[in-house]
Formats: C-alpha cells, structure tokens, sequence
C-alpha cells in the first residue's frame, strides 16, 4: 500500500471536501480516505498543497487531438498515445479521442485503433467519440459535408461491433430513423445529438427511446425562439440527457452557460474540451480535411471565420467554470470528472475520490492550475 498525505489545502472526495486528507492506494485503487489531524505538520509522506486542491482525474469525452496529433490523421497507437500524453498534463485521465466526420472505411480503422490502444495499455484511453458523418448540412460548422451520408446497416455493424472501450456516437436525431437509434442504444452505443436541426418534438423521440447525450450544447444548433424551441430548447426542458459545454470564451457566452446551469440537472452536465491538435503543441495551427485551422488566442478558426473544435484544456476548462458559472471548485470538478463517468457508464471506477475507485486525480495549485496527475497503474500484489 501507499499512502499519500495531503495538507494545507482542499481534498474534493465523493463526500464532502475535506481540508487535508489521507489517501491510501493499493494497486490501483483507493483503498481508504479519511481526513487527517494535525493538517499543518509535514512528514516525509506529506504533500503540502499551498492552498491547492486535490480533485477526481478529469474525463474529457469530445477530444479530437493533441500534442500536435489530430486523431482523424493519427489511427495509430503512438499518435493515440501522444494525444492522451498531451492532455494528461492538463488533468485529463480518462478520454474518448473523438473523429471527425469520416469514411465508413476510416470509421471502423479507429474503432479498431481505440481497441488497440486499450489493449496496449495506453494510460487514459476508455473508447472512442465517433462525431458524424450522419449530421445536418445545414449546421455543419467544420465538418465536411461531403463526407455526410446516411445510417445503413453497414456502419451500424459497424459501430455496435463489441468493442474494448465505450463508444460514443453523435448524430442529427432528425437524420436516423427512432427505431435506429433505439438498436444502437441496445447495442450499448452512447448516442448524442449534435450538428443537428431538430425539432423539440424529434429531440424528444430520440431521448425516449435512450439518445442520451447532446454534443456541445448551443453549438452547431439553432438558437431557442419563443415557438419554436428546438433541440437547445429539448435539452434544457427534459432532464434525461447529458449535455457536454465548451467553456473558452468563444464557443457560449457566460449568461447561457448559467442558463444552462439553473435549467438543467446539475448532475447532467459535463465539461468538454473539443480539443484539437494544438493543445499541448509547440506549432499551433494544423489541416483538417485538407483546409488550413488558425489558432491564435485560443481560438482555433477556418478562414470563414467558422471555429473549429477548441485550444482548450480540461484544466483550462475547469478553472473557466469556476469564474464563468459563478461555482465552487469542487463542483466545477464534478462536471469534468464525476458527472462524465456517470454518462459513459464508469462512476463504479472512475470519476470520484472514494473506496473502490481508481487511483486517479489532479493536483491543483491555488489558481486551479493543474501542477500533477496522477493516472493509477496495477500494481503487482503479494499473494
């Protein structure tokens, strides 16, 4: 067993916050965590957070690259493995590297590429975010519509193939048949609705039959009118779904994200990244489908002007939660750890400091930058 002291700072654990606390791994799991008497004294085993925090390893389930990698470039282990490297830095621990509206042929390589990599071990990688082709046109952003087509039962073969990790999958509910969507979501696919124009009445079919996530709510869907609410309005009227929420500056403006806060479960949302290559890299812009991505300021744009996916960082992402949604840290965390995990099926281990779980967090310095991570490995165990 190893015990880890932390004192002088916030320990947040799946019951409360704790100043200081005691938390004893075995293998790679949470054997015990309590608080700690005395939390000013220091010994060899003790961690002085300086005010910092310790939180639940982030998972980030809409990450399209990093560490200079772009996933829909990079099927490979290594290039899988490069991205997850980038983002661990940054608090991340659990991810879905997410492909841009691809090819048939090209989906069913990154399927086959995120079961490689889980099986080679790559630290973080729990499964696969395949966003579109099956989108609307008309709310497109940066996908290529030419590569846009419809459900057949090709790739939804494809797709509800058993697979090592889970898969996410995000398309227009108004584009694939009710009935389609309920096989996928007993195939055990996570369905989320996104680059979409449906209707109140269609987002509300596909939440009843399981459709049970909405990529970048706001984003790449039509804005709520006074009769006509649509798939924004569904969202913030039904309590069923997950809702993932880029939090840069750019993508939502702070009075909508806190709209979003009182509208919604707080349960229910998720801190997403929609990374791209540049973060984590030295050279920031990169090529998506051929055309060329600026990133300057944080903003990752095409000539047009459209954004392209995000330079943000889950660790970024949690410190713009704390400020922008006006909330405590530990609940910022929550969106980035906890509340993922319960929409990908992982809270029995991951998303929380409690026995039983993995052994993964963040060290947090006092301004919430992320300053360690900590992603848990087996350890071998004396019979």
């Amino acid at each position: 067993m190893t015990r880890f002291r932390f004192i002088n700072g916030h320990v947040a654990t799946a019951d409360g916050v704790l100043l200081g606390a005691e938390i004893v791994v075995q293998g790679d799991r949470i054997a015990s965590i309590g608080a700690v008497e005395g939390a000013g004294q220091s010994g060899a085993d003790t961690i002085d957070l300086n005010g910092g925090w310790v939180v639940p390893g982030y998972i980030d389930t809409q990450v399209n690259g990093g560490g200079g990698v772009l996933f829909n470039d990079r099927l490979d282990v290594d290039g899988i493995a490069t991205m997850a490297a980038a983002h661990a830095v940054y608090g991340t621990t659990a991810m879905l590297p997410t492909l841009v509206s691809e090819t048939p042929d090209k989906i069913a390589r990154a399927l086959d590429g995120i079961d490689e990599a889980i099986e080679a071990g790559v630290p973080g990688i729990v499964g696969i975010h395949v966003e579109g082709p099956v989108l609307n046109p008309a709310r497109k952003g940066i996908h290529d519509p030419a590569r846009f087509r419809d459900l057949d039962e090709e790739m939804v073969a494809v797709l509800t193939r058993p697979r090592r990790g889970k898969v996410m999958l995000t398309i227009a509910p108004e584009r694939v048949p009710v009935a389609t969507i309920e096989r996928l979501v007993a195939a055990g696919v996570l369905v989320s609705a996104g680059h979409s124009e449906a209707s109140y009445e269609q987002a509300m079919a596909a939440f009843d039959v399981g459709l049970s996530g909405i990529t970048h709510l706001y984003n790449a869907m039509p804005a709520m009118q006074q009769r006509v609410p649509g798939l924004a309005g569904a969202t913030l009227d039904d309590p069923r779904p997950y809702s993932g929420l880029i939090i840069d500056g750019f993508h939502v403006s702070a009075p909508m994200l806190r709209l979003a806060l009182k509208a919604r479960p707080f349960d229910k949302l998720m801190l997403v990244t929609d990374a791209m290559s540049s973060v984590g890299a030295v050279e920031k812009d990169f090529v998506l489908h051929g055309r060329h991505i600026d990133v300057s300021g944080g903003k990752c744009t095409y000539a047009d002007g459209t954004l392209a996916g995000s330079d943000l960082d889950m660790g970024s992402a949690v410190a713009n939660a704390v400020e922008q949604l006006r909330i405590t840290v530990d609940r910022a965390a929550a969106m980035a750890a906890t509340n993922p995990a319960a929409f990908l099926g992982l809270s029995h281990e991951r998303g929380s400091l409690a026995p039983g779980l993995r052994a993964d967090w963040v060290v947090l310095d006092a301004a919430l930058k992320p300053v360690e991570t900590r992603i848990a490995k087996p350890e071998r165990i004396a019979a």
